[in-house]
């Protein structure tokens, strides 16, 4: 999962591993990893996350 970015911020940054999600540190959006699949579509992110 090094390799994957966010699908919503244009300069595509690198995401982050918490828990069982993944985290943009530019947007701050949390997309869940669900069965070890992350779920990478903006509808399914839950907004901004407080470590912003």
């Amino acid at each position: 999962m090094d390799d994957l970015a966010c699908p919503v911020c244009p300069q595509r940054p690198p995401l982050f591993q918490r828990d069982n999600e993944l985290v943009c540190r530019e947007c701050g959006r949390v997309y869940p990893v669900v069965d070890g699949i992350p779920r990478l579509t903006p509808d399914q992110s839950e907004g901004e996350s407080d470590e912003r």
